[in-house]
């Protein structure tokens, strides 16, 4: 048989408040429809319903803008309070332009407006944080997937970004647990025997993007996706392993 995986969307999810168990709510999910978790699956999930489990959605009702973020957003749709937001969660501003800012967050992701989204919210004046830590949140929600199924399984907490020389956004990995982040072939021979001297895979953001492809972008009606398949398993596993590390990057 030809290699194959499946990536399955995970529907009937109710809406996620606070402090709700994401892990009992997504396997049963994945139990009323037919298709339930099994070991070895990689359980990709969206960043914004991890948010909201979190408690990270936040009220621009209490947010005192400070006068470089209303510098900032004079001549531009975004709310003052909302900028003020971006420059807290980022650890340093990358480029700005044109209403974009490009930041450096605290977890040390490099990413528009700190990562932070004001859609599918509800209520108009609110918006969404990323998880504080998002390879903890990860670790706990396998916790709690292996707990409730007897599976082992892979996580990943997945979110839509833009590239820097590529047009459109895809799917990225903030959070891994379960599964390597990076694969490293460094090495290992290729076709004709010789040795690859610097080829790494990111297997986790391309599985988020493989995810992002039944999510949807533009209303996100399918927040779970389970990849079926593989055979990736790893106990030291971090989307920090992602990063490029400063001594590496060229472009900064």
């Amino acid at each position: 048989m030809p290699p194959e995986i499946r990536v399955i969307g995970v529907e009937g999810m109710p809406e996620v408040q606070p402090d709700d168990d994401l892990g009992v709510m997504l396997v049963d999910a994945a139990q009323r429809q037919g298709t339930p978790i099994e070991t070895g699956d990689v359980v990709v999930v969206t960043q914004k319903i991890v948010s909201k489990s979190e408690g990270r959605v936040v009220s621009l009702e209490g947010v005192v803008p400070s006068a470089l973020a209303i510098e900032i957003s004079e001549g531009h749709r975004r709310d003052p309070r909302h900028t003020e937001l971006i420059l807290r969660e980022s650890k340093r501003i990358v480029r700005m332009d044109r209403g974009t800012i490009i930041s450096e967050t605290h977890h040390g992701f490099n990413c528009a407006n700190a990562g932070i989204d004001a859609s599918n919210l509800g209520a108009a004046d609110h918006v969404l944080l990323l998880p504080k830590a998002p390879d903890q949140s990860a670790k706990k929600l396998r916790a709690g997937i292996n707990q409730a199924t007897g599976k082992q399984v892979g996580v990943i907490i997945s979110d839509s970004w833009g590239r820097p020389w590529r047009l459109g956004t895809v799917g990225v990995a903030i959070g891994v647990a379960g599964l390597p982040a990076v694969l490293d072939l460094l090495g290992q021979p290729d076709i004709d025997g010789r040795l690859l001297q610097a080829t790494s895979i990111a297997i986790a953001d391309e599985l988020a993007a493989a995810a992002s492809i039944l999510m949807g972008q533009a209303n996100e009606g399918t927040p779970v996706i389970v990849v079926r398949g593989l055979s990736l398993s790893s106990e030291t596993d971090s989307a920090e392993q992602l990063v490029r590390p400063i001594d590496d990057d060229v472009f900064r």
